[in-house]
C-alpha cells in the first residue's frame, strides 16, 4: 500500500512538473451542424472533453464525458440529443436547464444561430443570471449582435465570467490575421476578407444559411429567419445553390475598430456560399493594405487552404480562443474580450 501510495504521489508529481491540467470541462449549445461538428472535434482532444451539449428539444449531460457519435446518431434519427439514455433529457428551456444541472462546466461553446441579432446576447444574461463562472466563447457575426455583447462587459466582470466573441473563422481566425498583419505597417488602408464556403447539404446548417440570406439585398435578418424551409430551397433553386455576398454587416469591423487597428468603415467583408458543393468556390483570405514608416504601400495576403471545411475553420479557433480564455479565468481577468484582443491557442 505504501508503495502504490507513493507511485500516486510520484505521478502527481511528474503531471504537476509537465503542467498537464485537468482536461477542460466543454459544453455545446446548439447541435446542428456547427455544433456536432464542434463535437467530432472535440472528441480527438487531450485537453479538452465534452460533457454537455443541448439543443432545442433537450440537452445529455455526463461528467465523465459524452460519446459523440451516440450524441449524433440519437440528435440525427430523433431530433434531440435529449432522447440520448441515460444521461438525455427533454424539455423546452434546454440552455437554462443545463446552465443550471451540468455542473461543473468550465467553458461553453455559443454554437448557436445569431437569429436574432439579440439571441446570443440575451443567452449570456441567462448565464448571468444563473450565477454560473467561466468561459463562454461564441462564432458570432453581426456586428450589432458583438455591440450588444460589449454593451455588457461590466456585467460579464460582475458575474465573474470570460466572454470571448467573435471567435470563429471570420470574425475570429482571418481578424486576428488581419490584426498581426497590420502591425508592418504605421496606417492601415484597407482590410478586406473575401470567404469561400462549400456545403454539400444546407439542411446541415439551416441557420448559419439563413443568416447569410439576411445579407442578400431584399432580405433581412427577420425575413430571413421566418423563411420555411421550402422558401429556403425556392430561392437557393434560383441561384443554383450560390449566395453572392457583398458588403455584409460583419462583425470584423467593429472588432478591429475596437482593439485599435483601423476604423470600421475601412473593413468590408463579401464572399461566396455554395449549399450544393462541398468544394470552396473561392479561396478564403484576409488583404490588409497600408502605408510602412518609409512611405511604401503594400498589403499582407493570409489565405486559408481550400481543404479545411468551413467547420474546421470555424470550430478550432473558437475551442482555441476558449483555452486562452480559460487561462484568463483562472488568473481572475473577466469581461469581455474580442479576437483581435487576444490569441487562440493550439487544443492538442
Amino acid at each position: 500500500m505504501i508503495q502504490l501510495n507513493q507511485l500516486t504521489m510520484n505521478s502527481e508529481k511528474v503531471k504537476n512538473s509537465l503542467n498537464i491540467s485537468p482536461a477542460i470541462r466543454i459544453g455545446v449549445l446548439g447541435f446542428g451542424g456547427l455544433g456536432q461538428a464542434a463535437a467530432k472535434l472535440l472528441a480527438a482532444k487531450q485537453e479538452m472533453i465534452l460533457v454537455a451539449a443541448a439543443d432545442q428539444k433537450g440537452y445529455a449531460y455526463a461528467a465523465e464525458g459524452l460519446n459523440t457519435q451516440e450524441c449524433i446518431a440519437t440528435y440525427q434519427s430523433q431530433g434531440s440529443v435529449g432522447h440520448l439514455e441515460p444521461v438525455g433529457t427533454l424539455t423546452n428551456q434546454s440552455i437554462q436547464d443545463v446552465i443550471e444541472i451540468a455542473q461543473p462546466v468550465d467553458g461553453y461553446f455559443l454554437a448557436l444561430p445569431n437569429l436574432p441579432n439579440d439571441f446570443i446576447p440575451s443567452v449570456a444574461k441567462e448565464f448571468i443570471k444563473s450565477g454560473w463562472r467561466g468561459v463562454l466563447v461564441d462564432a458570432i457575426k453581426r456586428t450589432t449582435a458583438v455591440e450588444q455583447l460589449l454593451a455588457m462587459k461590466e456585467e460579464l466582470l460582475a458575474a465573474g465570467i470570460t466572454y470571448m466573441t467573435g471567435c470563429g473563422a471570420t470574425p475570429g481566425l482571418l481578424t486576428a490575421a488581419a490584426a498581426l498583419a497590420a502591425q508592418s505597417y504605421a496606417e492601415i488602408h484597407q482590410v478586406e476578407i473575401t470567404f469561400g464556403v462549400g456545403i454539400a447539404n444546407w439542411e446541415a446548417y439551416r441557420a448559419t444559411v439563413r443568416e447569410d440570406i439576411g445579407h442578400i439585398p431584399g432580405y433581412t435578418v427577420e425575413t430571413a429567419r421566418a423563411m420555411t424551409d421550402a422558401e429556403v430551397e425556392a430561392l437557393l433553386d434560383k441561384t443554383n445553390g450560390v449566395l453572392t455576398l457583398t458588403n455584409m454587416e460583419h462583425a470584423d469591423d467593429v472588432i478591429l475598430e475596437v482593439a485599435g487597428i483601423v476604423g470600421r468603415d475601412r473593413v468590408t467583408v463579401g464572399g461566396v456560399v455554395d449549399t450544393r458543393n462541398p468544394k470552396k468556390p473561392l479561396s478564403t483570405n484576409v488583404k490588409v493594405t497600408g502605408r510602412t514608416f518609409e512611405g511604401k504601400i503594400s498589403t499582407h495576403t493570409f489565405t486559408l487552404g481550400d481543404e479545411t471545411s468551413m467547420a474546421a475553420n470555424v470550430c478550432g479557433p473558437a475551442f482555441g480562443y476558449l483555452k486562452a480564455g480559460r487561462q484568463l479565468h483562472q488568473r481572475g481577468i473577466y469581461g469581455i474580450f474580442t479576437a483581435a484582443e487576444i490569441m487562440p491557442q493550439f487544443v492538442r
